[in-house]
Order: structure tokens, then sequence, then C-alpha cells
């Protein structure tokens, strides 16, 4: 997404971003879709004509971190009309699509709520919500509070979206798979982006090459289930009629200039054959994968309807490292799913144990109104959850600090991608996912250089560049 500053005439549009990798992606798409209209970005929604909220429905607090900022923005919105101009309000993504609804009645200021599936549709609901404006301005009331796009469109989105408008710092996100049918008992996801669809694959294609063309020489490829991924073969290819994630990232490290691909998130029922040989055959498919297990005990995995058991896990974990040794795992875990039993609990910390994790994101379990978990016996007390949350996270940042310490002296390649905190500092990724700073000039941002790793922190390495004749030798 390219930042265009605003000159005083132009539109202005603040989109703030929740929740996951999806969402940043969404954020870009829906801010390529305003673009035409003329809307650049703005740095704060003060200076924004139309301020966009794509929220995440994941987690409790952060629906409640949307009503609050609706709050914040309702405040900013009354002033304006004081002022004789206005504030246009929409609240995109997974909240908007679980409570359009209750957001229209909890808060009147909000003028559009869209679904993610609909926001290729943001230019004919801003028109609408013109309209509406014009209409109030008159005097005249009108049925509702605002303009709600929720509904699960027949077509999709993507054959709607206009082409990418920029890359950041040489990575860009890619969506090929949305929705999900697995149906965990703790997860909105099914309800609020829908049954499993995978784009076909020459689109994406084409996106990734626009990508790398813009600049981009790392991609990550999204979906719900990204690795259930079976969208249509492009014309005249052999293998059949729909390919495999597996298929589709050997197409992509075929792209002249693109040097890494990754993926995210996966599910463990879905990781086939070829997916796994991709791991140790691909060169460009980084060593680093993110595969959610959430529970160590069968008995809860069961509960959750994950669908896979601990052994399958673990079974997966050791074919994936025959083919790639040197992969970097990373996963999700819930503490205090309903009926979880200390013995299940400590069944989680052996699998971590057993393992070994370079990163996790750990979470305390949430009722997700809607879900078949809000409505299960033996909730557990919130002091239990945070309690095992705790034990769990500090077993995980020791196999982080460990993980991170055991690259120290190792010379890797490094994506950077920003400023560091001080001053001369750069910061990238290295390909396995970890925050690598070195001193040195910004030009290097959104390029790949060789980096000694020289001292190893909780959650990040420090470096020093490698001259280029030392590099290649």
């Amino acid at each position: 997404m390219t930042f265009v500053p605003t000159d005083g005439k132009r539109k202005r549009v603040f989109i703030r971003t929740y929740g996951c990798q999806m969402n940043v992606y969404d954020s870009d798409r829906m801010a390529d879709v305003l673009r035409p209209l003329g809307y650049a970005l703005s740095d704060s929604p003060e200076q924004a004509d139309l301020v966009v909220l794509n929220t995440c429905h994941i987690r409790e607090k952060a629906s409640e971190k949307v009503y609050s900022e609706l709050g914040r923005l309702r405040d900013v919105k009354a002033e304006r009309r004081r002022e004789g101009s206005d504030l246009t309000i929409a609240v995109a993504g997974c909240v908007a699509q679980a409570e359009g609804e209750e957001i229209a009645k909890r808060q009147p200021a909000v003028d559009i709520v869209v679904g993610p599936q609909a926001y290729h549709r943001l230019p004919q609901l801003l028109a609408e919500a013109e309209r509406r404006g014009a209409i109030r301005r008159a005097g005249k009331r009108l049925p509702g509070a605002g303009v709600l796009d929720t509904e699960f469109p027949p077509e999709s989105k993507f054959d709607h979206l206009p082409a990418p408008g920029g890359v950041r710092a040489g990575s860009a996100f890619l969506s090929i798979q949305e929705g999900c049918d697995k149906f965990c008992t703790f997860c909105v996801v099914p309800y609020t982006r829908g049954a499993e669809y995978s784009r076909p694959a020459e689109s994406i294609l084409q996106e990734a090459r626009a990508l790398v063309a813009a600049g981009a020489v790392e991609l990550t490829l999204l979906g719900q289930n990204v690795n259930a991924y079976h969208g249509e073969a492009p014309s005249g290819s052999a293998g059949g009629s729909t390919w495999s994630l597996g298929r589709l990232v050997r197409a992509l490290a075929e792209i002249d200039g693109l040097a890494r691909i990754r993926y995210t998130t996966s599910h463990p029922r879905d990781m086939d054959d070829d997916l796994i040989a991709a791991h140790g055959e691909v060169v460009q498919l980084m060593p680093y994968l993110h595969l959610p297990v959430q529970s160590g005990s069968d008995r809860i995995l069961e509960a959750m309807n994950r669908g896979h058991g601990r052994d399958l896990f673990r079974r997966l974990v050791d074919r994936l490292r025959e083919r790639r040794p040197d992969l970097a795992l990373s996963s999700d875990f819930i503490v205090g799913f309903p009926g979880e039993s200390d013995a299940d609990f400590d069944a989680t910390m052996q699998l971590i144990d057993d393992v070994g994790f370079a990163a996790a994101f750990s979470f305390k379990y949430s009722r997700r109104p809607g879900t078949p978990g809000a409505a299960l016996p033996d909730q557990i007390p919130e002091s239990v959850k945070t309690a095992r949350l705790a034990a769990l996270q500090a077993l995980l940042a020791r196999q982080q600090r460990d993980f991170n310490a055991a690259k120290v002296g190792a010379t890797v390649p490094v994506l950077f991608a920003e400023p560091g905190r001080k001053p001369g500092q750069v910061l990238g990724k290295s390909p396995w996912l970890q925050s690598v700073y070195v001193e040195g000039p910004a030009s290097l941002i959104g390029s790949i250089a060789s980096v000694r790793l020289t001292e190893a922190h909780a959650v990040s390495l420090a470096g020093e560049i490698v001259p280029p004749l030392e590099a290649a030798a």
C-alpha cells in the first residue's frame, strides 16, 4: 500500500487495522479500492475525511477496543459538524460481520458497516452514505442508523478488486484462501468469514507478478486455513483441474526476483505430502512454519473439534524436520478451555517441551457468543487461566531465547523492513522470522543483506553487515 501525502485538496482516509495479517491485507486492498475515488492515506483520524476501522472478532477485548475507538470518533465527528464539515465513519471486518446491527444501534455515529467479503463495494456504500447525509442535512429523517452490508455476496471480492497499489519494504501479503469449514468450537471465523474459498491459481500468480514487479522480494501467502488451498488450475496446466498449496508454491518460486515465500495460517489436518516435500525442495520457501495445535491433550483437542490428536501433530513435526532440519516452528495455544484439567494442561506443557518452538501465540480461552464453546459446562476460573498462561508463556519464552541464542555466530540473509529503535539502526527479518537489527543505512530497507548474528535477546538478535566479498567467500 502506497502512502500518498495529502495536499489539502484530495479526500483523505485513515484506516486502522486490528487483528491478523489477513486484516492487514484487507486494509491495503480497501485503500486500493478507495484510491480511484480520490482518497489518499492520512496518518491520523483527525486529518481524515473517512475513517475505516478494520476489525477482528477473535478476542473479546478486540471488540471492546473497537467500541472505545468509535466513542472517540463520535466526538471528532460532532466537532466537525459544529465546524460545518463532516467525518464519515466505517466499520469493516469481522466485528462488522458478526455485530453489524448491534454496531448501528450502539453507535449511531457510524455511517457504514461492511463485512470482510463485501469491501469491494465500498464505492457504492460511500455513495449511499453521502445520499443519506444529504437527506439528513436537508432536515429529513431516515430509517436505520447507516448503510449496512454484511451479506456474503455470490461473487468473489477478488474478481472486483483493482491491482495492488504498492509494496512495503520488499515484502507483501497475498491472500489466496479465505473462510473455514473446520468449526472449532472456540472460533468465530466460519461465521464471520464464511465457508472455505480458494482463489484461482492464475489470479494469484498475476497478483504475485505485479507485487514482485512493484518491488516485493518476499510474499506471505494468507488464508484462514491456507494449506487447505485447492484453487482452480491455470488453463492448460498439467496435473489436474486444481492446485494444492504445494503446487502453487512451486509455481510462485519460478517468478524471477521472488526470493522468499511464506504462508500462514495452516492447520495440521491439511499438511499433505506435497507441501511437506516442498519444504525440503523449494529454496524460496522459508524454514519457518506456523502450525497451530492449540492443546497437547487429546481430550481437549476433541472438545475443541480440532479433528486431529497429539500424535498426528508430532508425526507431522517429525516429517517436516526430516525434510527441512533447520525448520523453525511456531504455534497457537489456548489455555483454560472448558473442562481443561491440570492433567490436560500438563499434557500441553509436555508437548511444548518435546517439540520445541521458536515462537508462539498463546491466549486464555475467551468465550465468543455464538460458538459451541461458549455454552460448554466447566468453564475455568479466570485465576486458573491466568496462572496456566503465565507458566506456559514462561516455557515458550525460554525456548525462544534458546532458539535465538543458537543462531549467534551464524551468517544469515536478512530482509530489512524499517528503521531500528536507535538512530543509525535498521531492522529486518531472518529466514526464521526473527527480528534482527544492525548498524546500517536506511538504504538497506527493502533489500536482503548478509548479516553475522552477534548477540541474542529475548525476542530479537543483534548483528553486523558482512562485507560483500566476505559474504561471497
